[in-house]
């Protein structure tokens, strides 16, 4: 009988450094079993299988008050990046790796999309006169968000091994990001009329 062990971590950090080694979001590179390079992976030898994914995203400025006065656009400011040298997936054999690897692309995605719904809630609700701290109960209530839709799709599609169910809500995930189109990391959001 096959043990079932499961660890997903949900990480939504407030890094302000960036180690050189992370994959940042880009819309086109797919994350590949060689990037999991934690010590802990392994495929074969294991009657379980695990996936643990650091996964983030992260929100850091430096810049003068005046400057942050009139900053309304902190879409570069909000990074998606996965750490292969702490991301770690143990499969007993390779159909079991490649439904995990599968569901951790779908949480990249995840995360770039609650990234742009961060960035697209911060330039609605900073003003002229905002705290520094403004962003701190928007990225909560993000997190929430992303916790419980993280949760669900994990038990939905039993961390990928319902290759249709998980399909389905990769594709959602997929448009929706291309709805937040404007809250990309390098684009610049309209100004309302």
């Amino acid at each position: 009988m096959m043990k079932i062990f499961l660890i997903i971590p949900l990480l939504l950090s407030w890094n302000f450094t960036q180690a050189q080694h992370d994959i940042e979001w880009d819309g086109k590179y797919k994350l590949q079993l060689s990037d999991f390079r934690s010590p802990a992976t392994l495929i074969g030898s294991s009657n379980i299988y695990s996936l643990h994914t650091m996964t983030s995203f992260d929100f850091g400025f430096h810049m003068s008050n005046a400057e942050f006065m009139f900053t309304k656009n902190f879409n570069s400011k909000v990074n998606c990046t996965f750490k292969p040298e702490a991301s770690s997936l143990v499969a007993p054999d390779s159909v079991i790796a490649l439904d995990l690897l599968n569901f951790a692309r779908f949480e990249f995605d995840l995360a770039e999309l609650y990234a742009r719904k961060f960035r697209k809630k911060i330039y609605e609700e900073k003003g002229a006169f905002s705290d520094v701290n403004f962003f701190r109960p928007i990225h909560d209530e993000i997190q929430n968000e992303y916790i419980q839709r993280h949760t669900m799709a994990a038990r939905q599609t039993d961390m990928g091994r319902n290759s249709y169910t998980l399909q389905q809500l990769h594709k959602d995930v997929l448009d929706e990001i291309e709805v937040l189109n404007d809250f990309c990391k390098t684009c610049k959001p309209p100004k309302k009329k």
